[in-house]
């Protein structure tokens, strides 16, 4: 067989361990200490800082102006839809303007 279909079963063993892995450990405790508990909460914010931190910084005004329309879906109160939507659709209209 060749070599990309054993990097690829390769690849996808080890992203499902991971995934995996994480429940695994957790289910093993009753009860999980409040401070690990905060950790993992943070995760998620900390995860999404990472991938918008550097549009903001790096940017042009198209990721600034998809980053603000954004913000503004999501302090209104819109799901996770139509701010993704709305976002992507700035931001490849401005790209193309711009």
């Amino acid at each position: 067989m060749s070599t990309i279909f054993w990097i690829t079963l390769a690849g996808a063993v080890l992203t499902y361990l991971t995934r995996i892995g994480g429940h695994l450990v957790l289910s093993r405790f009753e009860r999980i200490h409040p401070r690990v508990e905060a950790g993992l909460d943070a995760v998620p914010a900390a995860v999404l800082t990472t991938l918008v931190a550097p549009a903001a910084m790096e940017g042009g005004p198209a990721e600034v102006a998809a980053l603000v329309t954004g913000v503004l879906i999501a302090l209104a109160g819109g799901g996770m839809m139509p701010l993704f939507l709305s976002s992507a659709a700035v931001l490849i209209l401005l790209r193309n303007i711009l």
